[in-house]
């Protein structure tokens, strides 16, 4: 076996380094099968059921450092979708819709038949569609730094420099499979790169965190995965179908980065949820629940209360 070809390590609560202090006295990994898949989320606290979910290239690790403080006051269950971390990883099944559905699923095994949700890149888009199609379980939700589409301006594909630095990741991900080939075994020259250049700074990610989501995606399944989740073509077109059958009546708070998308998370998800409001995290780029852990914290508690 050649140095990347090692099993990865598990990515549950009990086996991922670098963790806040007493974590595993409040959090356990917890595991349901949904639609013949395996669900993976880290669980704990007290109080209603708020599910988060994580962003790309990630895993429910991205919520570490703001776990602690939300589970005093909430049921925390910060899932894995399929694909990522700790979840089973097949080969099919991305779109938004199967994603959503199985977040939905994961809640009536968990014993949760309402519930709050706050998803951040990936998350959102998924966040949006669950909350859309079961519109009698989600209460509230938390939108942060993604786009959505249908409704976020798009870039053309030859763009400003600054601009193809931040996005031309969209384009290669889409790609049938000379992406898998090109990154299997360079994992940390891409995605370390993305971390690098979407966080504030580069150190913004500190370098064990960003080792931790690169052995994740090591696992050839889950670097499958990593794309699938962009070549689903049919996620646009089924947010565009949701928001036609009605906007959201829920409360809605759109998170951007200082540095990362400001108010264009707001503009785009107040045009399918009347009943947004937006906030900017200060210093924060793209990777809000790491770069700016504590505001966010604040800001999810003050909204879901």
């Amino acid at each position: 076996m050649g140095p990347h070809e090692e099993t990865p390590m598990p990515f549950t609560a009990d086996a991922v380094p670098h963790l806040p202090a007493g974590f595993s006295d409040t959090f356990t990994s917890r595991t349901v099968e949904v639609n013949g898949v395996e669900l993976h989320a880290v669980v704990g606290g007290s109080g209603p059921a708020l599910l988060l979910l994580p962003g790309w290239p990630q895993f429910w690790y991205c919520w570490r450092l703001m776990m602690p403080a939300l589970a005093e006051h909430f049921t925390v269950v910060a899932a894995d979708m399929r694909g990522m971390g700790a979840s089973s990883k097949p080969a099919s099944g991305y779109d938004a819709v199967t994603l959503a559905d199985d977040m939905a699923g994961l809640m009536t095994s968990l014993g949760h038949d309402s519930f709050q949700v706050a998803g951040y890149d990936l998350g959102m888009m998924v966040g949006y569609v669950l909350a859309a199609r079961h519109r009698d379980r989600v209460s509230r939700l938390v939108l942060a730094e993604a786009v959505l589409p249908g409704f976020s301006p798009m870039p053309p594909l030859l763009m400003p420099p600054e601009v193809n630095e931040l996005a031309w990741h969209f384009v290669f991900n889409r790609l049938a499979e000379i992406n898998e080939r090109m990154v299997s075994g360079r994992e940390e020259i891409y995605f370390g790169y993305q971390f690098a250049t979407k966080a504030a700074s580069p150190e913004a990610i500190p370098q064990t965190a960003v080792d931790v989501y690169v052995d994740a995606l090591r696992d050839p399944a889950a670097l499958h995965a990593s794309f699938e989740f962009y070549r689903a073509g049919e996620s646009g077109d089924q947010v565009v179908t949701l928001a036609a059958e009605g906007p959201l009546e829920i409360p809605v708070l759109a998170i951007g980065g200082e540095h990362g998308m400001r108010d264009g998370v707001e503009q785009a998800v107040r045009q399918v949820a009347p009943n947004t409001t937006g906030a900017v995290a200060p210093g924060a780029a793209h990777f809000v629940p790491e770069e700016a852990p504590e505001w966010m914290a604040r800001t999810l508690i003050d909204f879901f209360a």
